[in-house]
């Protein structure tokens, strides 16, 4: 059949090529205007053409919802917040109040169940902290999930997962399918064409559903948590594995969370976190190795690759042992804080270092503060590119954006703002950034996930890539996103 064919692309080796599209595949790549391709001819005029993008981590529910929660993330003290809030109850005066994004590292005052009272009384109030690992929670919603006596009103880990749980399932399916889709074309206008989703539920059914309805902006790979993975195992999946008629949906990794995080003060780390004693003052490791082995050793036995959240040095250095251990294949998500003798294990073991470059720029002041004198290797994408090591960009949403151009810009400027590089030389190059957000390239063969880019990355400061037009993407050989014809 006749294919489409992109003429006087530029790639980003500096070639101006013609590039042929027939059915969800490249099939023809040609020094500009040496072919004469049957079909539909767009004309580039020298824009850039890339491989689709992929956001490597993302919680793809939680980031639909989060467009319809109370933003916190400017709040500079849990008072504030509670005024946010508080504001946001009056101007809506029915239903639940629930806020996204705060960060309470470095607030001089400490979230309480008392504020949130304040807010709304007879109302649950509910903030999500902004790396998920915490919420806060007034008398009311502490009641609505059987807490009623709780000192303070903030859950940690395992703790808060559950209430994320629950709120991601209260809207009904309709409704939260309608979010997703938008939060697909969304991704799609930034030249996503695939993800990862790690979201906290028994997901795969989910994006069946999703799929069957229509959803097909984006490649998905579903993951699968502990709690669920006999449930997996006994369905015979495999990463890899195609869970859909359309081709877009395939089978991920088995996610486990062995750590918390920086900012939630959990991420487990050899040094004590400063001014802390007692049982947690390394942070929590929630899933230690006489458990983390076990899973390793079952999922890779049943074709299962692993993704574990490891945010601490220490919980790191677990993680790549217990990888060692069991031969296991897959990622360390984060890979954020890390010691110098755990840099060259990533390659040895054939394991991808899963990175959120806006999350440094996020914590940068948290890990001065709570991490102190080890900042040179919070966040080392150079060095663990100098170690061979593969990296995969992504963005952890709603953590941080599903834009790969904000983590993009992250790993290249280390800033975005006027405040200098945070340890610039552990800055990344461009192409550097862009070979880690995809998974192909574009030769014949190769799936058709394509982006037609709207002016020149490599001419852009920080803040312009972070905004880097997208005029097109293609997934499969189809538009899912066509600002060009």
């Amino acid at each position: 059949m006749p294919g489409l064919t992109f003429t006087g692309a530029r790639l980003l080796d500096g070639r101006l090529v013609d590039v042929t599209v027939t059915g969800p595949v490249i099939s023809a790549v040609t020094p500009a205007g040496e072919l004469d391709a049957p079909g539909e001819h767009i004309p580039l005029d020298g824009h850039l053409l890339i491989p689709g993008l992929w956001d490597r981590h993302v919680h793809f529910t939680q980031w639909a919802l989060a467009a319809r929660r109370v933003p916190l993330d400017g709040a500079q003290s849990a008072a504030e917040a509670a005024f946010i809030l508080r504001e946001w109850a009056d101007a809506h005066p029915d239903g639940d109040v629930i806020g996204v994004g705060y960060h309470d590292g470095l607030w001089p005052d400490a979230p309480h169940v008392a504020l949130l009272d304040d807010v709304a009384a007879d109302r649950r109030v509910i903030a999500v902290n902004g790396d998920l690992h915490s919420v806060w929670l007034n008398s009311a919603a502490l009641k609505a999930h059987g807490l009623h006596d709780h000192p303070t009103g903030v859950l940690r880990e395992e703790d808060a997962f559950a209430v994320v749980r629950r709120l991601a399932g209260e809207p009904d399916e309709a409704r939260l399918d309608e979010w997703a889709h938008r939060a697909g074309e969304e991704a799609a206008a930034r030249g996503v064409v695939g993800i990862v989703d790690f979201e906290m539920s028994w997901n795969i059914p989910v994006w069946q559903r999703r799929f069957a309805a229509g959803f097909d902006e984006l490649r998905v790979e579903a993951s699968v948590y502990p709690a669920e993975l006999e449930r997996a195992l006994e369905l015979g999946l495999r990463s890899g594995q195609s869970l859909d008629e359309s081709g877009l949906l395939t089978m991920g990794p088995l996610k486990v969370i062995s750590d918390g995080s920086l900012g939630t003060r959990t991420a487990y780390c050899f040094d004590p976190y400063p001014g802390r004693t007692g049982a947690d003052a390394h942070g929590l490791l929630t899933v230690p190795p006489d458990r983390l082995v076990p899973l390793l050793r079952r999922a890779h036995g049943a074709g299962l690759r692993a993704a574990v959240h490891a945010i601490g040095d220490h919980a790191a250095s677990l993680a790549l042992d217990a990888f060692a251990v069991t031969g296991a294949q897959g990622s360390i998500e984060h890979a954020q804080l890390l010691r110098p003798d755990d840099l060259g294990r990533f390659a040895e073991l054939g394991l991808v270092a899963s990175v959120q470059p806006e999350h440094a720029l996020d914590d940068r002041d948290m890990a001065e503060t709570h991490w102190p004198g080890r900042s040179d290797r919070a966040f080392p994408l150079r060095s663990l590119l100098d170690a061979g090591a593969v990296l995969a960009l992504g963005s952890d949403a709603p953590v941080a954006p599903l834009d790969p151009w904000v983590a993009i810009s992250a790993a290249v400027f280390r800033t975005r703002d006027d405040r200098p590089a945070w340890h610039p030389e552990q800055s990344i190059t461009l192409a550097e950034a862009v070979a880690a957000s995809t998974r192909s390239t574009i030769a014949v063969g190769r799936p058709a996930d394509l982006v037609v880019l709207g002016s020149d990355p490599r001419e852009a400061d920080a803040a312009a890539l972070r905004e880097l037009p997208v005029a097109a993407t293609m997934v499969a050989g189809r538009f899912s996103y066509d600002a060009i014809r």
